[in-house]
């Protein structure tokens, strides 16, 4: 039997993966903002590259108020919102409620445990390029998978529980591919290893996807930036009980490249909310990476220089 799910923005993300659960007969609630009354009236649609569905039915909320306690709570806000939760979350929470943040960054489980107690806390690591492209619809232009991770307080990875089991089980009934990872640490660093030479290149460069890999140099400025990630990485698993490491394989660089020169052209989570207007999401994916890096005694300088760039920008923009 499925779980009961509330999710928590609406948005690309948390709206691609919440239909998906729904569309595997999980028991959804969809908390919206702008449209609200649209999704109400006619639903949610998908235009999918794996096919086309709609929700023509969606149990939709303008508030948490009216939302049941549920088995899983899912986070597709962005985390400058992140204020947000702690009163948005206290309805949906029973004893034994779940947190699975799809969220992208760097030390966003510790920030929820602050407001959650000691619940289960989960990341899911979204490898999608998805936008909103009108009120209650979502383009899904390449990829889908998740990789579904458990948090632990203390850091060190937290093995496969039952809960995480029932979770990958209620995606697969939704057509979404889960890759069950044991240290959830590291396949954040593994995430940043794209998202931070990407995210902040394309807003610097003002360029999408393809346009930043045809571009020697920009993609020079990539590679030096995810040598700094693999730096990082290395550094963060000193921490680790003896025999276990966070090391992240230098392979991995020239992976991740082929699979972006192959990806359809696309504009970054971060490009988008630079172009509209939205704060950019710099400490969450910059700011706790870098200081985590530091703490370890890493040497990251272009991490550095691209998190004050980005900071700098925002300022100047009003939203810093």
């Amino acid at each position: 039997m499925s779980l009961r799910y509330a999710v928590v923005g609406t948005g690309a993300v948390g709206g691609y993966y919440g239909a998906r659960l729904q569309q595997g007969g999980a028991e959804v609630h969809f908390l919206l903002h702008r449209d609200y009354d649209h999704v109400l009236k006619s639903g949610l649609v998908v235009q999918s590259i794996a096919g086309d569905f709609v929700l023509p039915q969606v149990q939709a909320h303008c508030t948490t108020a009216t939302m049941p306690p549920v088995d899983v709570v899912v986070i597709g806000l962005k985390t400058t919102q992140n204020a947000l939760l702690p009163n948005l979350l206290p309805p949906l929470l029973g004893p034994k409620t779940a947190i699975l943040t799809l969220q992208n960054g760097f030390g966003i489980e510790a920030e929820l445990a602050a407001w959650v107690g000691d619940r289960p806390i989960l990341g899911g690591l979204c490898v999608i390029c998805a936008n909103k492209v009108g009120p209650g619809a979502i383009r899904h232009l390449d990829y889908g998978n998740l990789l579904l991770g458990q948090h632990r307080p203390d850091h060190q990875p937290a093995g496969i529980s039952p809960l995480l089991e029932q979770i990958v089980q209620d995606f697969a009934a939704g057509q979404v591919t889960v890759d069950k990872v044991e240290d959830l640490r590291l396949a954040r660093w593994r995430k940043l290893l794209w998202n931070i030479p990407f995210n902040g290149l394309s807003v610097v460069m003002a360029a999408t996807t393809d346009e930043m890999m045809a571009d020697p140099n920009i993609r020079q400025l990539a590679e030096w930036l995810m040598a700094d990630v693999l730096e990082a990485a290395q550094h963060d698993g000193d921490t680790l009980s003896p025999g276990q490491n966070r090391h992240l394989p230098p392979a991995l660089v020239a992976q991740m490249l082929a699979h972006t020169e192959q990806m359809t052209p696309y504009r970054t989570s971060m490009k988008i909310d630079f172009d509209e207007g939205r704060p950019l999401e710099v400490e969450a994916i910059y700011g706790n990476a870098l200081r985590t890096a530091q703490a370890a005694g890493a040497t990251v300088p272009r991490i550095e220089m691209l998190y004050h760039w980005l900071k700098a920008i925002d300022r100047r923009r009003g939203k810093g």
